[in-house]
């Protein structure tokens, strides 16, 4: 069964722990721009997870502080994974999508396929890649969850079969009334394998829930088979043009030295 996270936002005290132990387990590096916690938190081709300072306003209509969890969401059928005509994005079974870079082709069409805006590019670089959160997949595929998951002190996160953390999502916001009665994820973009309980709208913690609840390649299907074919097409005509190009260039060159011979 597909995998996923149910995280329960009124639980967290915005520690960071999970922040830490993402760059800890994959090995990435620190943003000195951006900071992984606080009001100016940010997704990076470095920061894979972060955690958002939010003030909103309570069901009482008093000011509270909240703390967001953002990553990847890992979608049922990834928009990513569809635009990806080299597949360097693909989905397991077990939930996780995981980017290869091996079979990149830095088109970056995965960037703009996001909804959620997720997947970064590291412009810094000579040879640049696409990074994003991956769920801890080699973590996943034994069994065991992901970092971030399992180092949470206020136990935020619960890991498990999708389906089942689903029903007792909805359980749990229909027993407890002071949750708002929506599970991000649950719905959107056709499904998401993170999940988020809140007590307070999503839209004031930044979720884009705006996105439609069909899964985004369902739109996309009839015509993503031929892009392997423009590309490969398109290659052709640069190829063509460059040579041309060089070829008219050789023959001005011997053109100007017969003129001044």
């Amino acid at each position: 069964m597909s995998k996923g996270v149910l995280v329960d936002l009124t639980k967290c005290v915005g520690c960071g722990s999970c922040t830490v132990a993402c760059k800890l387990w994959n090995e990435t590096k620190w943003d000195e721009k951006n900071p992984t916690i606080g009001d100016k938190a940010k997704l990076t081709d470095k920061n894979w997870t972060v955690v958002d300072f939010k003030q909103v306003q309570g069901k009482d209509g008093k000011p509270v502080w909240r703390f967001v969890k953002h990553q990847c969401l890992h979608c049922k059928e990834p928009a990513c994974a569809s635009a990806c005509f080299a597949k360097a994005f693909q989905k397991t079974e077990t939930g996780p999508v995981i980017y290869y870079p091996h079979l990149c082709v830095g088109c970056r069409y995965c960037m703009i396929a996001c909804p959620f805006n997720i997947p970064k590019y590291e412009w810094e670089k000579a040879f640049p890649l696409v990074t994003k959160c991956q769920m801890c997949s080699t973590k996943v595929e034994k069994g065991e969850a992901p970092a971030c998951v399992s180092v949470c002190p206020a136990g935020v996160f619960k890991y498990g079969d999708r389906e089942e953390l689903l029903q007792e999502a909805k359980s749990t916001i229909a027993k407890d009334s002071k949750y708002i009665q929506h599970i991000f994820g649950e719905k959107e973009v056709g499904g998401t394998s993170w999940m988020y309980l809140s007590d307070v709208p999503f839209e004031q913690l930044g979720f884009k829930t705006d996105v439609t609840t069909r899964p985004l390649p369902s739109y996309t299907a009839s015509f993503m088979h031929a892009t392997p074919y423009v590309a490969v097409t398109w290659g052709v005509i640069l190829t063509g043009l460059y040579h041309y190009t060089k070829r008219r260039n050789q023959i001005s060159k011997e053109n100007n030295k017969n003129y001044k011979a």
